[in-house]
């Protein structure tokens, strides 16, 4: 017997689509649905995000804004769009950092973190927080992910048989040290400027990989080695099921990490490698999991008092 009315507003679109396959097959979920011909209508889509017990928007920015000024106020919404990530009256759905589990659950407004975010803070939110690293530290970032983050128009260039060579190599973007990520990384990790960010994406379809170096002389007294670092790592993300911290130095027996290796999951690796100078912090996890939609329904579950592990894949 169904117990929760779950709307997907955007059901086409990649994480909109994935959502409502993860959900479908869940006996305790009604899928609220709307007709082809009414999927446009605000009044239709208004309706249902009223009948809904929760309602997931998976548009773009501007659509989300739109409909979120005529949603009712009590209307319990996931929106998995950038427009409302830094928003003060937003509850931002990284549901591991301190906190933001409870704040998750009380929540009406959700804000779905992005992908790339998603990784940059969950390595760098930690030892700020704690003290181990000045917050005015100029950090830079490396991002390495699949195809997929780019939504169907990437999807579909990617794996047109027609495509441009340029489609068998890693291409760097966010060529403006712009991207829409970056507001997001800024104020959830409590950093005084913005990383240099450059994301990469590559011929794979989904999977992803983030990597933060820093100098150890960056670090604070206590944490002057990779083993504290990790120690860290292991004692902020205890009891968090999403989360796996690996032990200091762990590598691939071939000293590579593949960016894909979490795809089609919904949990985030943290490793930490470094020489007598530097470190490397990376997490790996799925760009279309821990990364959209796998989070929006850890959000979910949260926000409905599920159990926070319910229909993702660990």
């Amino acid at each position: 017997m169904a117990q929760y009315k779950i709307f997907v507003d955007g059901v086409v679109g990649t994480t909109g689509l994935r959502i409502h396959e993860r959900l479908s097959g869940d006996p305790t979920i009604q899928l609220l649905t709307l007709p082809e011909a009414e999927r446009k209508d605000l009044n239709a889509r208004l309706a249902k995000i009223s009948e809904a017990d929760l309602t997931f928007l998976c548009l773009p920015d501007q659509a989300s804004k739109e409909i979120i000024t005529l949603a009712p106020p009590t209307a319990r919404i996931c929106d998995t769009s950038t427009a409302f990530r830094t928003a003060p009256q937003w509850v931002y759905g990284l549901c591991e950092l301190t906190g933001q589990a409870e704040k998750i659950a009380q929540a009406n407004r959700v804000a779905v973190p992005g992908c790339h975010a998603t990784g940059f803070i969950s390595l760098v939110r930690p030892l700020v927080e704690k003290g181990a690293l000045a917050a005015d530290y100029p950090l830079s970032c490396h991002s390495l992910t699949g195809y997929s983050g780019g939504g169907k128009a990437m999807i579909a260039d990617y794996q047109n048989p027609d495509r441009a060579n340029e489609f068998n190599a890693p291409r760097i973007y966010g060529l403006t040290l712009s991207h829409k990520h970056l507001p997001e990384m800024k104020a959830m990790t409590g950093i005084a400027h913005a990383p240099i960010f450059s994301p990469i994406v590559a011929d794979f379809y989904s999977g992803m990989i983030v990597s933060v170096p820093v100098p150890f002389s960056a670090f604070s007294a206590d944490y002057q080695s990779g083993s504290a670092v990790v120690q860290l790592f292991e004692k902020y993300y205890a009891n968090r099921p999403l989360v796996t911290v690996h032990s200091y130095g762990t590598s691939p027996e071939n000293g590579m990490l593949a960016a894909n290796g979490l795809a089609g999951r919904d949990n985030l690796e943290i490793f930490v490698f470094s020489n007598a100078d530097h470190l490397v912090l990376t997490a790996r996890f799925d760009n279309l999991g821990k990364g959209a939609s796998g989070a929006a329904v850890q959000c979910m579950n949260l926000m409905l008092g599920r159990a926070e592990t319910a229909g993702l894949v660990l």
